[in-house]
């Protein structure tokens, strides 16, 4: 019992941390589409959602008894999802990348402190201790932080992008019984009546070229049908701490693919960074023993 236990937790962090490498190539894709941010969100969540859909269809259909029990934080979950894209992508554009990056990042780290409250675990002064060399490294990654001339509406709404990614975290930690292709299925579908309302305030309905198809088939196919499906898989059997200590691993994994897929250079601090995460959230996780 103990081993199949163990076996069904290795399982749910190698899903996690595959999904987390793999939104680390959505850099890489975006680089070739020419579209808006809010454009290829749009399109990554109707592709994913429509994939997923599908599939739980083909899988036997929605389990509507757990979807039923469970739809206030399948919705809320989906909203939250597509409310910290539109936040991310709008602090993106009133602020510079690398402080809104920052500030977004905040989220897990305000599910790691509330975790006693919401999830009522015990936060351990090694979990602490790990938290603050993560955070120290994710100063580290975030480069040169420009905030002469902040723009507070730019502020605000990287605040609400963390407050959102939290609130992601928080709502999906909820979802038990429903499993993660139906979660990653329905979540992403609200997320695109979400991105659908802000595409159409902002930059209109994306017109697609020859050139943006292959790259937008494999960020809705794979770094969004395929990844959130391994996401919320891996994050609905994990402890609330171990969840926001590894989605640090996304934008490690960001910085060393755009290294080595699109020859960005790494500065010294930016290497240390990723190491502090990494071995941070290592420090974090392995237990300790007697």
């Amino acid at each position: 019992m103990g081993n199949n236990q163990q076996g069904k937790s290795f399982r749910a962090y190698g899903m996690y941390m595959l999904a987390l490498l793999i939104f680390g190539t959505n850099g890489v894709l975006v680089s070739h589409i020419s579209l808006e941010s809010g454009q290829i969100v749009l399109l990554r969540t109707l592709i994913g959602g429509a994939v997923l859909t599908c599939l739980a269809l083909a899988s036997g259909g929605f389990d509507r008894q757990s979807v039923r029990k469970e739809r206030l934080p399948l919705v809320l979950g989906g909203a939250a999802l597509g409310m910290n894209w539109v936040a991310l992508f709008e602090a993106y554009r009133l602020l510079n990348v690398s402080l809104a990056t920052l500030i977004y990042y905040v989220g897990p780290m305000l599910i790691l402190l509330c975790s006693p409250i919401l999830f009522h675990e015990k936060l351990t002064g090694r979990k602490l201790i790990a938290g603050v060399i993560v955070a120290i490294g994710l100063l580290c990654i975030s480069g040169s932080i420009v905030v002469t001339g902040m723009n507070p509406g730019g502020l605000l709404v990287a605040v609400l992008s963390a407050l959102f990614y939290a609130a992601l975290i928080a709502f999906n930690k909820q979802i038990t019984q429903t499993s993660g292709m139906q979660t990653a299925a329905i979540e992403l579908g609200v997320a695109a009546v979400v991105t659908l309302v802000y595409v159409l305030c902002t930059s209109g309905l994306p017109h697609i070229t020859a050139s943006d198809a292959p790259y937008i088939a494999a960020i809705g196919l794979i770094n969004t049908g395929l990844a959130y499906l391994l996401y919320f898989s891996g994050l609905q059997k994990l402890p609330g701490q171990s969840v926001a200590l590894l989605s640090y691993l996304d934008p490690v994994s960001a910085l060393c693919f755009s290294a080595l897929l699109l020859h960005e250079s790494m500065t010294l601090v930016q290497i240390v960074g990723a190491i502090l995460i990494i071995g941070g959230a290592i420090f974090g996780e392995v237990t300790r023993k007697a």
